[in-house]
């Protein structure tokens, strides 16, 4: 599935090393809004231990991760929804959920474009671009349905008031996800795209010797968004970067255990950007490859077959399925058969994550 993930941040805050750390393509670094002629996409697969577990019960020929797009787009700063940086508030309306990245170090060598470093004003910052950004297309559809009001249309009414919420709403400085709105409502905005909505994970980029616990700086973010039910991570881009270029799986280690980590902060990253976009894993696994398939919670076994191809889809007959837990159990397919623990689903199955699907169809 081609979902995506937006980088966005203030310049200097570490955003763009944290994409090269977890991209298949590098990015240059700048330290100054809009530097970069574009945004940069890259393709992240996404750690998940299960698979090489699978694989060691059954000796497949390849292992295959679950991947998502990652957009790292360019520093933005204060009056970005109005001038250069127009172009790249549009590409965050691409995306379909936001990594914030809020510098929260200090380093003489590297200044903050706001001279000095204070993550919750920063994030004070990039958000009202954004809802001044929302505004502007609010009001170009408030004004087009004011002329369908006038050609009589009925239900333009209705919409027309929901706009002026949402219009009251960037007004007040707030963003479009806590607009006051039934959900059947949010319908009059879905053609807009509205940067705000977008769900968001903030990332507090800290200084190495506050991977674990955290700093002044990001304790400060923490308590701040305390009652918005946002997720917040704490991740050293530096040390970050420093790890990504050792070679070996030992020297990664190595480094990890001198740290106190017992993985990379960009994993972590990663699984938390997968459920961000409300994604899942199921497995197929045979001789030629065991491999993780990425799917929206909540979908059917015949629209998850579908993602491995459009006939498997179309064909559907039903699904033979084993649990993750119960084919590590087991051992085998042969097994989990004899125990009970192979399961034959027809169309209306929810597939769940970590589910081990084999599709019969017929085309």
């Amino acid at each position: 599935m081609s979902l995506r993930c937006g980088i966005i941040g203030l310049p200097s805050s570490g955003k763009t090393t944290l994409f090269n750390c977890i991209s298949n393509n590098r990015a240059e670094v700048h330290n100054t809004a809009y530097s970069g002629s574009k945004s940069n996409l890259g393709i992240i697969s996404v750690p998940d231990s299960r698979l090489a577990a699978i694989d060691n019960l059954i000796h497949s020929a390849k292992i295959v991760q679950a991947t998502i797009e990652m957009v790292d787009i360019p520093g933005l700063s204060k009056g970005g929804s109005h001038t250069e940086g127009n172009k790249f508030l549009s590409d965050i309306r691409n995306v379909d959920a936001l990594i914030h990245v809020l510098r929260c170090f200090n380093d003489p060598q590297l200044p903050h474009p706001e001279g000095y470093v204070d993550p919750v004003r920063d994030k004070e910052i990039v958000e009202l671009e954004l809802q001044v950004k929302d505004l502007e297309s609010v009001e170009k559809k408030i004004n087009r349905t004011e002329r369908l009001i006038k050609a009589g249309d009925k239900e333009a009414k209705h919409c027309l008031d929901v706009l002026q919420l949402y219009k009251t709403h960037f007004e007040s400085f707030q963003s479009a996800r806590t607009v006051p709105v039934p959900e059947d409502d949010r319908r009059y905005v879905a053609d807009l795209f509205l940067l705000s909505e977008k769900p968001v994970l903030y990332v507090c980029n800290v200084d190495d010797k506050s991977a674990q616990e955290g700093n002044d700086f990001s304790n400060k973010f923490i308590e701040s968004v305390r009652g918005d039910n946002a997720e917040v991570m704490l991740i050293a881009g530096r040390m970050e970067s420093e790890i990504a270029e050792l070679e070996s799986e030992e020297d990664r280690l190595a480094f990890l255990t001198d740290a106190g980590l017992r993985e990379p902060g960009v994993n972590r990253l990663i699984r938390a950007a997968f459920h961000l976009l409300d994604l899942q894993s199921f497995f197929t696994a045979g001789p030629k490859e065991v491999r993780a398939w990425t799917i929206k919670r909540g979908m059917t076994a015949p629209q998850a077959s579908g993602v491995i191809h459009s006939d498997l889809e179309r064909g559907f007959i039903r699904a033979e399925v084993m649990k993750y837990d119960d084919f590590i159990r087991f051992g085998s397919e042969h097994s989990c058969k004899e125990n009970g623990k192979l399961f034959v689903e027809g169309k209306s199955y929810i597939v769940k994550d970590g589910d081990i699907l084999h599709i019969r169809f017929n085309v």
